[in-house]
């Protein structure tokens, strides 16, 4: 009888790994909200910061929910396993911060 999975600790490195990459997102929305406006000049930079805050948050709840539905399919449902919607949304959220960051510096540059 063949198993249907390894019973290791694999969906809990998973999580772990995206909880590290909130916790980083977080990090760096914190001191994006401490430097940027001392930096440019404009407390509204600060929105950005809070922006990556919540990012952070949906980082965060996304994993604790992909590793309950990631545990469910492989013990109780035998499905397989869920999508990569995950990655994909981290993925197409860091592409518009590296553009807008590109922008920003671009702007700054040209605006001196």
């Amino acid at each position: 009888m063949s198993v249907l999975f390894d019973p290791g600790l694999q969906p809990e490195r998973t999580e772990l790994a995206w909880r590290r990459t909130a916790l980083s997102v977080g990090v760096g929305s914190l001191v994006a909200m401490r430097l940027l406006p001392e930096i440019l000049g404009d407390a509204l930079w600060a929105l950005g910061g809070v922006g990556g805050l919540l990012i952070a948050a949906a980082i965060w709840i996304a994993a604790r929910a992909r590793l309950r539905a990631v545990n469910r399919a492989l013990t109780i449902d035998r499905t397989p396993m869920p999508g990569g919607g995950m990655l994909f949304a981290f993925a197409l959220v860091a592409t518009l911060i590296g553009a807008s960051s590109v922008v920003l510096v671009g702007w700054v540059v040209l605006s001196a």
